[in-house]
Protein backbone atom coordinates (compact mmCIF):
# COMPACT_ATOMS: atom_id res chain seq x y z
CA UNK A 1 0.00 0.00 0.00
CA UNK A 2 1.46 3.01 -1.13
CA UNK A 3 0.97 6.72 0.33
CA UNK A 4 2.03 10.27 -1.15
CA UNK A 5 4.55 10.63 0.73
CA UNK A 6 6.31 7.01 0.55
CA UNK A 7 5.60 3.20 1.19
CA UNK A 8 3.42 2.06 4.48
CA UNK A 9 5.51 0.21 6.92
CA UNK A 10 3.22 -2.59 8.65
CA UNK A 11 3.79 -1.51 12.30
CA UNK A 12 1.57 -4.17 14.10
CA UNK A 13 1.76 -7.62 12.84
CA UNK A 14 -1.22 -10.75 13.50
CA UNK A 15 -0.50 -13.15 16.71
CA UNK A 16 -1.04 -15.63 14.25
CA UNK A 17 1.89 -14.92 12.28
CA UNK A 18 4.13 -15.80 14.54
CA UNK A 19 4.27 -19.11 16.97
CA UNK A 20 2.60 -18.72 20.66
CA UNK A 21 5.67 -18.48 23.04
CA UNK A 22 5.64 -20.95 25.90
CA UNK A 23 6.55 -19.78 29.56
CA UNK A 24 8.78 -22.17 30.96
CA UNK A 25 7.65 -24.28 33.96
CA UNK A 26 9.66 -23.73 36.73
CA UNK A 27 10.30 -26.41 39.32
CA UNK A 28 10.43 -25.21 43.18
CA UNK A 29 13.76 -26.29 44.44
CA UNK A 30 12.68 -29.13 46.99
CA UNK A 31 9.58 -29.96 44.90
CA UNK A 32 8.04 -32.86 43.88
CA UNK A 33 8.74 -32.76 40.27
CA UNK A 34 5.01 -32.95 39.08
CA UNK A 35 1.61 -30.84 39.31
CA UNK A 36 -0.47 -31.45 42.38
CA UNK A 37 -3.14 -33.22 41.94
CA UNK A 38 -6.82 -31.86 42.21
CA UNK A 39 -8.68 -32.48 45.18
CA UNK A 40 -11.69 -34.60 43.62
CA UNK A 41 -9.05 -36.71 41.94
CA UNK A 42 -7.03 -37.68 45.05
CA UNK A 43 -10.60 -38.64 46.80
CA UNK A 44 -11.06 -40.79 43.58
CA UNK A 45 -8.15 -42.73 43.77
CA UNK A 46 -8.33 -42.79 47.60
CA UNK A 47 -11.73 -44.17 47.66
CA UNK A 48 -12.20 -48.00 47.54
CA UNK A 49 -14.84 -50.37 46.42
CA UNK A 50 -17.10 -51.81 48.97
CA UNK A 51 -17.02 -55.20 48.05
CA UNK A 52 -19.50 -57.84 49.16
CA UNK A 53 -18.15 -61.37 50.57
CA UNK A 54 -18.31 -63.84 48.02
CA UNK A 55 -19.90 -66.43 49.77
CA UNK A 56 -22.51 -65.55 52.15
CA UNK A 57 -22.81 -69.28 53.27
CA UNK A 58 -19.24 -69.12 54.03
CA UNK A 59 -19.25 -65.71 55.96
CA UNK A 60 -21.91 -67.23 57.98
CA UNK A 61 -20.62 -70.23 59.13
CA UNK A 62 -17.54 -68.22 59.98
CA UNK A 63 -20.02 -65.85 62.28
CA UNK A 64 -21.72 -68.82 63.89
CA UNK A 65 -18.17 -71.20 64.43
CA UNK A 66 -16.93 -67.59 66.48
CA UNK A 67 -20.11 -67.15 68.24
CA UNK A 68 -19.26 -71.09 69.48
CA UNK A 69 -16.33 -70.69 70.68
CA UNK A 70 -17.43 -67.65 72.46
CA UNK A 71 -19.88 -69.18 74.45
CA UNK A 72 -17.75 -71.98 74.88
CA UNK A 73 -15.26 -69.68 76.54
CA UNK A 74 -17.83 -68.18 78.71
CA UNK A 75 -19.13 -71.53 80.22
CA UNK A 76 -15.59 -72.59 80.99
CA UNK A 77 -14.82 -69.08 83.00
CA UNK A 78 -18.42 -69.56 84.56
CA UNK A 79 -17.92 -73.61 85.84
CA UNK A 80 -14.13 -72.13 86.83
CA UNK A 81 -16.08 -69.22 89.20
CA UNK A 82 -14.26 -66.49 86.86
CA UNK A 83 -16.28 -63.29 87.52
CA UNK A 84 -15.38 -62.19 83.86
CA UNK A 85 -17.77 -64.37 82.49
CA UNK A 86 -20.53 -64.00 85.24
CA UNK A 87 -23.38 -62.01 84.95
CA UNK A 88 -23.82 -59.43 87.68
CA UNK A 89 -26.39 -61.48 89.41
CA UNK A 90 -23.45 -63.72 90.55
CA UNK A 91 -20.15 -61.28 90.54
CA UNK A 92 -18.79 -60.84 93.84
CA UNK A 93 -17.49 -62.15 96.99
CA UNK A 94 -20.89 -62.19 98.39
CA UNK A 95 -22.77 -64.18 95.70
CA UNK A 96 -19.36 -66.59 95.94
CA UNK A 97 -20.09 -66.97 99.52
CA UNK A 98 -23.22 -67.60 99.30
CA UNK A 99 -22.29 -70.39 96.55
CA UNK A 100 -20.25 -72.02 98.69
CA UNK A 101 -22.52 -72.07 101.63
CA UNK A 102 -24.84 -73.66 99.46
CA UNK A 103 -22.99 -76.24 97.35
CA UNK A 104 -21.00 -77.44 100.49
CA UNK A 105 -24.30 -79.19 101.80
CA UNK A 106 -27.12 -81.21 100.97
CA UNK A 107 -30.44 -79.99 101.09
CA UNK A 108 -33.72 -80.86 100.82
CA UNK A 109 -35.20 -78.71 98.65
CA UNK A 110 -32.62 -79.48 96.00
CA UNK A 111 -34.27 -83.47 96.04
CA UNK A 112 -38.08 -81.80 96.08
CA UNK A 113 -38.65 -82.51 92.38
CA UNK A 114 -37.72 -86.52 92.82
CA UNK A 115 -39.70 -86.62 96.24
CA UNK A 116 -42.98 -84.96 94.02
CA UNK A 117 -42.39 -87.56 91.46
CA UNK A 118 -42.18 -90.54 93.98
CA UNK A 119 -45.55 -89.18 95.41
CA UNK A 120 -47.29 -88.68 92.17
CA UNK A 121 -46.66 -91.85 91.47
CA UNK A 122 -47.45 -93.79 94.82
CA UNK A 123 -50.92 -91.77 94.61
CA UNK A 124 -51.87 -93.57 91.92
CA UNK A 125 -51.92 -96.54 93.10
CA UNK A 126 -55.47 -98.22 94.33
CA UNK A 127 -55.42 -97.89 97.92
CA UNK A 128 -56.47 -95.51 100.48
CA UNK A 129 -53.03 -94.87 102.02
CA UNK A 130 -51.51 -93.96 98.65
CA UNK A 131 -54.01 -91.81 98.19
CA UNK A 132 -53.88 -90.23 101.94
CA UNK A 133 -49.98 -90.31 101.34
CA UNK A 134 -50.17 -88.21 98.07
CA UNK A 135 -53.07 -85.57 99.59
CA UNK A 136 -50.84 -84.72 103.19
CA UNK A 137 -47.21 -85.36 101.54
CA UNK A 138 -47.06 -82.93 99.33
CA UNK A 139 -47.73 -79.56 101.77
CA UNK A 140 -45.63 -80.92 104.15
CA UNK A 141 -42.83 -81.11 101.57
CA UNK A 142 -43.46 -77.52 100.62
CA UNK A 143 -43.40 -76.60 104.46
CA UNK A 144 -40.14 -77.97 104.74
CA UNK A 145 -38.52 -76.50 101.93
CA UNK A 146 -40.08 -72.77 103.17
CA UNK A 147 -38.40 -73.41 106.25
CA UNK A 148 -34.98 -74.74 104.91
CA UNK A 149 -34.58 -71.63 102.52
CA UNK A 150 -35.37 -68.88 105.69
CA UNK A 151 -33.02 -70.85 107.87
CA UNK A 152 -30.47 -70.40 104.70
CA UNK A 153 -30.87 -66.98 103.77
CA UNK A 154 -30.67 -66.11 107.67
CA UNK A 155 -27.53 -67.95 107.98
CA UNK A 156 -25.77 -66.48 104.33
CA UNK A 157 -27.02 -62.92 105.42
CA UNK A 158 -25.15 -63.38 109.14
CA UNK A 159 -21.72 -64.77 107.43
CA UNK A 160 -22.01 -61.85 104.48
CA UNK A 161 -22.41 -59.22 107.26
CA UNK A 162 -19.38 -60.45 109.23
CA UNK A 163 -16.92 -61.50 106.56
CA UNK A 164 -17.87 -58.65 103.94
CA UNK A 165 -19.39 -55.47 106.09
CA UNK A 166 -18.20 -53.09 102.93
CA UNK A 167 -20.05 -54.81 100.32
CA UNK A 168 -23.30 -54.65 98.77
CA UNK A 169 -25.40 -57.60 100.91
CA UNK A 170 -28.50 -57.02 99.63
CA UNK A 171 -30.26 -60.27 98.08
CA UNK A 172 -27.50 -62.81 99.13
CA UNK A 173 -29.83 -64.39 101.31
CA UNK A 174 -32.65 -65.03 98.73
CA UNK A 175 -29.85 -65.61 96.44
CA UNK A 176 -28.89 -68.53 98.74
CA UNK A 177 -32.38 -70.47 99.16
CA UNK A 178 -33.11 -69.98 95.53
CA UNK A 179 -30.19 -71.93 94.75
CA UNK A 180 -30.51 -74.07 97.24
CA UNK A 181 -33.76 -75.10 95.40
CA UNK A 182 -31.67 -76.33 92.35
CA UNK A 183 -31.00 -79.50 91.47
CA UNK A 184 -26.95 -79.48 92.15
CA UNK A 185 -26.02 -80.48 88.81
CA UNK A 186 -28.01 -77.91 87.31
CA UNK A 187 -26.55 -74.86 89.01
CA UNK A 188 -24.65 -72.00 87.34
CA UNK A 189 -22.22 -71.08 88.00
CA UNK A 190 -21.37 -74.76 88.72
CA UNK A 191 -20.28 -75.56 92.29
CA UNK A 192 -16.14 -74.86 93.36
CA UNK A 193 -17.02 -77.17 96.76
CA UNK A 194 -17.96 -80.14 97.06
CA UNK A 195 -20.57 -81.32 100.00
CA UNK A 196 -19.72 -81.58 103.49
CA UNK A 197 -16.09 -79.21 102.64
CA UNK A 198 -14.65 -79.34 105.90
CA UNK A 199 -14.45 -75.78 107.47
CA UNK A 200 -17.91 -74.59 106.20
CA UNK A 201 -19.42 -72.71 109.09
Amino acid sequence: MRFAGGTLIYVFRRRSDSAPEKTPEVTKPGGKGRPTPKRSEAQKRNRQPITAPKDRKEAYRAVRGRQARDRAKAREGMARGDDKYMVKRDRGPVRRLARDYVDSRRTIASYFMFVMLAVVMISLLPYVWARLLGFFAIPVMLGVVIIEGFVISRKVGRMASEQFPDEDRSGAGFYAAMRSMQMRRLRMPAPQVKPGRPGTA
